[in-house]
């Protein structure tokens, strides 16, 4: 079996797609794809309608490709402040200039009090918080977070539902999200696809979606 074989998905400036399915059914795989991580056998990526499939993730990333992790990946023994430095200088050539977005994206996920700590003396909600911001620093197009509100208490979701928010309207990029907490995905997404077993399963709004039969017997776990 492929891990994602013949999945395809278009996603749009300020839109957050979401990105669903059941544990296994590739969602990771597909993401490590477009960033660069895994490399493809077939089709193309595109991004702003340049193929970028054959580049590789540090070229992706400076293009506009940027990622979160399921599993942390942040720089332990800088601090959080050094830790969002190292995207900027790697920030993508021709990124309009706003000297501000970062400095509102510290404020507003909460991490201006702990800028001189390093990353492992920050509370695990924080650590996510800090991890999407610097992924900001890119000044991405494409910002793909992989299961964002995992390990996240309800008032940390709830805050991070208002800050992707915010940050869709502040920065113009497509925001791609990997979460399992369907009640966050039906809040926070325009658009969803889902996926099964690495094939695509269905795409569309998701009011329509979630009430696709296939979706409910294969994410749900129940059948009409």
């Amino acid at each position: 079996m492929k891990a994602v074989n013949e999945v395809s998905f278009t996603v749009e400036d300020h839109e957050i797609h979401g990105l669903i399915g059941p544990n296994g059914a590739g969602k990771t795989t597909m993401i490590n794809l477009i960033s660069g991580l895994l490399s493809v056998s077939a089709g193309e990526i595109k991004l702003d309608g340049q193929q970028i499939q054959n580049l590789p993730a540090e070229k992706r990333a400076r293009l506009g490709v940027a990622r979160t992790f399921q599993n942390l990946r942040l720089f332990k023994n800088l601090t959080v402040r050094r830790n969002i430095e190292v995207a900027e200088i790697q920030k993508r050539k021709n990124a309009t200039t706003d000297p501000d977005l970062i400095n509102d994206a510290i404020d507003r996920f909460g991490l201006g009090d702990v800028l001189q700590q390093t990353p492992d003396s920050l509370p695990y909600g924080q650590m996510r918080r800090l991890e999407i911001v610097r992924a900001l620093a890119l000044r991405p197009k494409v910002l793909m977070l992989d299961e964002p509100a995992a390990g996240m208490n309800p008032e940390e979701t709830n805050e991070l539902f208002e800050n992707l928010t915010w940050l869709r309207n502040r920065h113009p990029c497509a925001i791609v999200l990997i979460e399992h907490d369907l009640q966050f995905i039906m809040s926070a997404c325009e658009k969803l696809t889902v996926m099964n077993m690495g094939c695509l399963l269905a795409s569309g709004l998701p009011q329509d979606v979630t009430k696709n039969n296939e979706v409910i017997n294969a994410y749900l776990g129940q059948g009409n």
